[in-house]
């Protein structure tokens, strides 16, 4: 068994999202990023992320019921799994943890929300979900 399905890009997520009413986005990122920096709108798709996160604010510890949290939203192990963070890293984390749990199909968004830092240190301009221009809103 390898750690988890395999990284995926955020347009295969969408293609995904968009092809298998089954198929669930899962962000892992935190409630003040939801907040302030925004979330992928699933609504053309009928669909809403489900918001469950890796790390608990301010002191960034692993959720100690994530699994339990997504078994809630996503019953049956073979449904397939996106995990979606800031740039890959917790989603990347939160795949590898579904997986030991008995999910077989859990995907990486390699790329997250909104990327890798740019050359002037800002995120979301040169890679993931914003950047390819894929539906997100802001409250």
């Amino acid at each position: 068994m390898t750690d988890y399905a395999g990284d995926v890009t955020v347009k295969q997520c969408w293609e995904a999202l968009k092809s298998d009413p089954t198929a669930l986005l899962v962000d892992v990122r935190t409630e003040a990023e939801w907040t302030f920096v925004g979330m992928p709108d699933l609504t053309s798709l009928n669909k809403q992320p489900a918001r469950i996160s890796w790390q608990v604010y301010p002191k960034m510890e692993t959720n100690g019921n994530f699994v339990a949290e997504v078994a809630r939203v996503a019953p049956g192990p073979d449904r397939p799994i996106y995990f979606l963070c800031r740039s890959g890293g917790r989603s990347r984390a939160a795949a590898i943890a579904m997986t030991k749990a008995g999910y077989a199909r859990c995907y990486n968004v390699a790329g997250g929300f909104e990327g890798d830092l740019d050359g002037g240190r800002h995120r979301g301009v040169t890679g993931g979900w914003k950047a390819a221009g894929l539906p997100w809103v802001q409250s």
